[in-house]
């Protein structure tokens, strides 16, 4: 029997040198070394690589930043934001990881143990 759209959780690579205006729907992993400008939707894990940049917003299990980020982001585990990261906007989280060089301007809304982590307005 083959897999459902749902079942499917293989990964996703949009590549260096490739431009995606629009929103990103996946039940898989995303790696991004290119330029997306709307929002993504994964119930996996986001990695925006050090070419990569995404505008919009993000809505996700986890994720790593090493490129450029704007926008709002709501991750249910933990965001991590490498030393080559510039996160610029919101971000709703469980769990935060900043590694020393990385640039955060913006806000964080961060739940007391135990809670959900409250989503950022739209």
């Amino acid at each position: 029997m083959s897999k459902t759209f749902e079942e499917n959780r293989l990964p996703n690579i949009i590549g260096q040198g490739t431009k995606i205006v629009g929103d990103i729907e996946t039940n898989g992993d995303l790696r991004v070394d290119g330029v997306i400008e709307g929002n993504i939707q994964s119930k996996g894990k986001v990695v925006l690589g050090q070419s990569g940049v995404i505008k919009g917003t993000i809505k996700c299990a986890s994720a790593e930043i090493s490129g450029q980020f704007e926008g709002k982001m709501d991750v249910t585990e933990l965001l991590s934001l490498r030393n080559t990261s510039i996160f610029k906007g919101e971000m709703a989280i469980s769990k935060l990881s900043i590694e020393p060089g990385a640039v955060f301007n913006g806000t964080c809304n961060m739940p007391e143990k135990g809670a959900k982590p409250a989503e950022v307005k739209k």
